[in-house]
């Protein structure tokens, strides 16, 4: 065999391995139902700029073949109207498309927004998957209220300026729909979990910091965090997360959100080199040298969704 026809052959070899690699992952996070995006507080459903909440993890989805879509919710409000919010619009993509279900996927208060909805609409939702949610409650929450409890002569001017800014937020990604900081703090507040727990426990651990069931009512429980806080200097969220951090004491925590209290359903894990932000690939992208890519750990997951029939 000439060197000429040889160079040729493994030219061939490698472009057919390459196409057969490719044609294996073009279907990888293919799911039965389509994936939808739920943002926490201050969150947001479209890019601002070349700021996004869910930084790339969209597209790194739908690559493999996935069908995503991004919730439009208050930014600041209660649990219950937020899930309100979210059955509206799964409603609507249910008309449009005529899916039946889909594949919830919430972070921080994302994900008691996601839990109220399969409690209350569980033939809108195939599976729930929480990313650093404050089952528990949060201790920023608690300490604010103890700050500017309801009634105080500075929590009603600090919540008209935060609404104002979680509206203007709302605003920027085509969202219209009412804000209430007062609402959102009490729902986040550790009194406000314990009570929206006893409401809708499905997946709800059996001890502090340990699992739940898998499966309630034929939808499948997932939950996974961070438990690191300073990942990048050049990250502009980390000093507020450093901040946040403090009132844990020696709890492992994002920033925001303790390790237990970010339990729920089947724990996939809860110690990723993460904080907050990094939980969605916030900001821009940015996160510790050595920590997993957000958008490779969620398209792996899509992935075990699909393998389940999902």
């Amino acid at each position: 065999m000439s060197r000429s026809l040889f160079r040729h052959l493994i030219v061939a070899l490698a472009l057919l391995l390459c196409s057969t690699v490719a044609l294996a992952q073009s279907g990888y996070t293919q799911t039965r139902h389509p994936i939808v995006l739920v943002h926490g507080l201050f969150g947001f459903d479209r890019a601002l700029g070349v700021y996004d909440y869910w930084y790339g993890i969209g597209d790194e989805l739908r690559a493999g073949g996935a069908t995503v879509y991004t919730a439009s919710v208050s930014a600041a409000n209660a649990t219950e109207l937020r899930g309100e919010q979210l059955i509206r619009d799964l409603d609507t993509l249910r008309a449009l498309t005529g899916r039946q279900k889909f594949n919830l996927i919430g972070h921080s208060h994302g994900g008691p927004t996601v839990r109220y909805v399969a409690s209350v609409r569980p033939d809108l939702v195939a599976s729930v998957t929480l990313i650093g949610s404050p089952n528990t409650g949060a201790p920023l929450a608690d300490a604010l209220s103890t700050t500017l409890p309801p009634g105080s002569p500075l929590s009603e001017p600090v919540a008209r300026f935060v609404d104002l800014f979680a509206g203007f937020l709302g605003r920027l990604s085509g969202n219209r729909d009412p804000q209430d900081a007062l609402a959102a703090m009490a729902s986040l507040s550790t009194a406000g979990a314990i009570a929206f727990n006893r409401r809708h426990p499905q997946g709800q651990p059996t001890t502090r910091c340990g699992s739940g069931p898998a499966s309630v009512n034929g939808i499948r429980y997932f939950s996974m965090s961070g438990t690191s806080v300073l990942t990048n200097a050049f990250d502009l969220s980390d000093p507020v997360l450093g901040a946040g951090s403090l009132l844990f004491g020696f709890e492992a925590n994002d920033g925001l959100v303790g390790r237990c209290s970010s339990r729920w359903g089947l724990v996939l894990r809860d110690d990723y080199a993460w904080n907050h932000g990094d939980e969605v690939n916030q900001f821009l992208g940015l996160r510790g040298l050595f920590s997993p890519n957000p958008a490779s750990v969620l398209r792996a997951h899509a992935n075990r969704l699909k393998n389940l029939g999902l």
